[in-house]
């Protein structure tokens, strides 16, 4: 066999494989929405205040540190878990308490949840509680959406300007 004819048949080995990767590289196909559905997914991450209040050193308690310890505030290092609401169409669809991070407990709480639902109009309600109070929500939100099939609409939450819906 001469060398053209020898990498005639090399090309159209390789060609083969090649096409037969790419067929096989689609199949077998997979969904992951029913084609009627939507996704909503929560997610963030937020700190919630610290357990304890500052307060503030006296000069004897100053003396004692340190030097380079002195601080004259004094801080609690843990932070209080998040508690988070959301509902769909008035029905409860999430209730959690975000234990927050960190071997310490000061790091942010977190939350990374998706639910599949029906695709239409949806009425969806968020709270969040980041404080000490007992009752109530810091922050709260009510939206009214149109999802449309395979769309995946996310809530973020910012401290500043609250829950963000897109």
């Amino acid at each position: 066999m001469t060398v053209a004819r020898q990498v005639a048949v090399l090309f159209l080995l390789m060609l083969g494989l090649t096409s037969g990767v790419a067929a096989l590289s689609d199949r077998p196909r997979t969904r992951m929405l029913a084609d009627d559905m939507a996704m909503l997914t929560i997610t963030f991450s937020h700190g919630a205040d610290r357990r304890g209040e500052c307060r503030r050193l006296s000069q004897e308690e100053l003396a004692r540190l340190p030097p380079n310890m002195r601080r004259p505030v004094q801080c609690p290092r843990g932070r209080l878990p998040v508690l988070l609401e959301l509902d769909l169409d008035g029905a409860p669809l999430l209730h959690a308490s975000l234990p927050p991070t960190g071997l310490s407990g000061d790091g942010p709480s977190q939350v990374y949840r998706r639910f599949a639902l029906p695709a239409g109009e949806h009425e969806i309600a968020v709270r969040l509680r980041d404080s000490r109070r007992e009752t109530g929500f810091d922050h709260a939100r009510t939206e009214r959406v149109q999802l449309v099939p395979g769309q995946n609409l996310v809530i973020d939450f910012r401290p500043d300007s609250g829950f963000i819906v897109r």
